[in-house]
């Protein structure tokens, strides 16, 4: 950003904080305003869009500590002053050291130490090394800033991977591929994504948060995802052939043996989540389903079954392990 306009804006009025605002109170106050003003949030409305905008470019330079330190200096020294001008005689060069120096509009000579010291002098020393406000400093261009973000994926999304399209602190949107087995929580870091060089380095970074969905059916467990199937009474009794439901939507069949307990689990291989490095299963895990509702007929039934299994106490072994 170029110095005049950091003379004739105040970042603090566009949002609406003191001077002496907290870094913690800046970054809600923005937050507020962003959500507020977002394009997304205002379709078609060119006001909300510029204010945008203008929030975003103030909290660009005020939520930096240096950019901020810079800017406070130099709004400091043009208080009650003439701006800097293109050329020309009024308003220039002439007129902003004379200014300040007490010389008027008399000419003033500058040795070899000439607007190197005297803007060092002013930020700090360095001259116009400080990369934060544009200057090339003697070390070379210097890298853009790094920046965060934060996106919602669906469940399946974050699965298989996808590109997701963001929305950038000024307003333009950027697209980033989203890599297949991304986790609840995970932060992902995208080279040369941030904020651009402000004076031709290479741009910044994007660390980019992911949020993911709840699934209806399915659970991530690592790499494996977890199913409940329901099966009958007497298909864990007796055994039978079941579909299980995959993520790709096609179901499997598995083989319930007879006798199955609630609570087994079952392993299809390869059907979890598959990255670059690895791949997962899916677990199935077998829940007997109890009737809630019998017939007259069934109950009779269950009840001639109930008596001619034989006298066992399935919790007594339990109640043993418990009593030491």
């Amino acid at each position: 950003m170029a110095s005049q306009d950091w003379f004739d804006k105040d970042f603090y009025k566009v949002l609406g904080v003191s001077k002496d605002v907290s870094q913690a109170d800046l970054k809600k106050t923005y937050r507020k305003l962003a959500r507020k003003y977002h394009p997304d949030s205002n379709p078609g409305d060119a006001k909300a869009e510029a204010k945008f905008k203008e929030i975003s470019e103030a909290n660009a330079v005020l939520s930096d500590p240096e950019q901020r330190k810079e800017y406070d200096q130099m709004r400091a020294m043009g208080s009650g002053m003439p701006r800097f001008a293109a050329g020309g005689q009024s308003g220039g060069f002439e007129d902003v050291f004379g200014g300040m120096f007490g010389a008027g509009n008399q000419r003033t000579s500058y040795q070899s130490s000439g607007f190197e010291d005297i803007f060092g002098s002013m930020f700090g020393g360095g001259g116009f090394g400080q990369s934060s406000g544009g200057f090339r400093g003697s070390g070379g261009p210097t890298k853009g800033r790094d920046i965060t973000a934060s996106t919602t994926l669906d469940f399946t999304t974050a699965i298989k991977g996808d590109t997701a399209r963001l929305q950038s602190s000024g307003g333009k949107p950027i697209s980033v591929r989203i890599p297949a087995g991304v986790a609840d929580g995970q932060k992902i870091r995208l080279k040369g994504k941030g904020e651009p060089s402000l004076d031709g380095g290479a741009p910044g970074d994007l660390t980019l948060t992911v949020t993911v969905r709840k699934h209806p059916v399915f659970e991530r467990d690592g790499l494996n995802l977890r199913v409940d199937v329901p099966v009958t009474f007497a298909e864990a009794t007796l055994g039978a052939t079941i579909e299980v439901p995959t993520l790709d939507g096609d179901p499997v069949k598995l083989r319930i043996a007879p006798g199955t307990p609630s609570g087994r689990v079952l392993r299809v291989k390869g059907r979890g989540v598959t990255t670059a490095k690895a791949s997962g299963d899916l677990l199935a895990e077998v829940v007997v389903a109890v009737p809630a509702h019998l017939t007259a007929e069934a109950k009779e039934h269950l009840e001639k079954f109930d008596k001619a299994m034989p006298a066992e106490n399935p919790r007594a072994d339990l109640i043993a392990r418990a009593r030491g």
